[in-house]
């Protein structure tokens, strides 16, 4: 998937497995589609699907270590890579950005995917071709900020994980975890460059019903390379999450303030809920039926704006 620079557990596991490849997660090889403009608001008129703002509020600054460089002020660059969630989420996210900080934006998600697949030196092992690894999209468009959603693969499906799961290994995988969110932070890292390295910004993930405490920790391994490396945490996966319990998952949540002034948000507002899952799909956001190919969220869909929003509200926060 390539996006032009616009302007402004057991059975449990392998069910999540089974579920994911019908959400055109593994085995989609990524999205193939032209690259085209961002469109306002996919799949129906008006601006309010991206626009207004945010009732994620801005998470506390994270330490700032590390050499990189605070961007410029005006119109940041940023760069979105990530798995299937980011795939879905691109174009709301590639919206809000440019609507609220005039940002100049370009995404490659591959569905599927996780840290490794996104290192140079993969070669054949990777569902991400040469083009679209971290560094070479950092030295070709120098951009402000990397953001990386990964949920992290746990199955072993893509090549480069070398067939470690959360599963059969599990501290094994944890430590492989880790290792890649080093080497692809110093990747960028050196990508960049002196003064124009980029900001990393980690996704932290919303709760899984099928394996919390590997969310939980997955989300660890990302403070942790904070702390020690620096970049910037987004924790998406908090307004996805009851307010009470972050990591307990909901397929309903209370409307927001802003889902309940736009109500093709609020899916159920006279119960002032709204569904953040389809019934069929715990771990996706978009609404939409699923496809064999996978694809940006076609439909106004409550979790997908709530996880963008909460990033550009972390972008927007380091720029202040």
């Amino acid at each position: 998937m390539r996006r032009l620079w616009g302007t402004g557990v057991g059975a449990g596991v392998l069910a999540g497995a089974l579920l994911l490849a019908g959400c055109g997660d593994p085995g989609s090889g990524g999205e193939t589609r032209a690259a085209a403009p961002l469109p306002e608001n996919p799949g129906h008129s008006g601006r309010s699907a991206h626009a207004g703002p945010s009732d994620a509020g801005d998470p506390a600054p994270a330490p700032r270590r590390g050499a990189a460089a605070k961007p410029r002020r005006e119109a940041p660059k940023v760069l979105y890579l990530g798995d299937s969630l980011a795939m879905e989420n691109q174009d709301v996210l590639g919206a809000l950005l440019k609507d609220r900080l005039g940002a100049r934006y370009r995404s490659a998600p591959y569905s599927g995917t996780t840290l490794c697949d996104y290192l140079e030196g993969t070669g054949k092992d990777s569902l991400v071709p040469d083009r679209d690894k971290a560094a070479a999209l950092v030295r070709a468009e120098r951009p402000d900020y990397v953001v990386l959603q990964f949920w992290g693969n746990a199955w072993g499906y893509t090549p480069c994980m070398d067939g470690i799961t959360y599963a059969e290994a599990r501290e094994k995988y944890f430590d492989r975890y880790a290792a890649d969110a080093r080497a692809l932070a110093a990747q960028i890292d050196s990508a960049g460059g002196g003064s124009g390295r980029p900001r990393v910004v980690w996704v932290l993930q919303g709760p899984d019903p099928i394996t919390p405490d590997r969310v939980r920790r997955v989300n660890g391994l990302y403070e942790a390379q904070v702390r020690a490396g620096g970049g910037l945490l987004a924790d998406a996966g908090k307004a996805v999450a009851p307010a009470s319990s972050r990591y307990t998952w909901a397929e309903t949540l209370p409307c927001t303030s802003y889902e309940v002034k736009h109500p093709a948000y609020c899916t159920d507002p006279a119960r002032g809920r709204t569904a953040l899952h389809r019934s069929d799909d715990y771990l996706h956001f978009c609404l939409a039926p699923t496809t064999p190919k996978s694809r940006p969220c076609p439909t106004r869909s409550p979790g997908v704006r709530r996880m963008a929003s909460a990033i550009t509200s972390r972008v927007a926060a380091d720029l202040r």
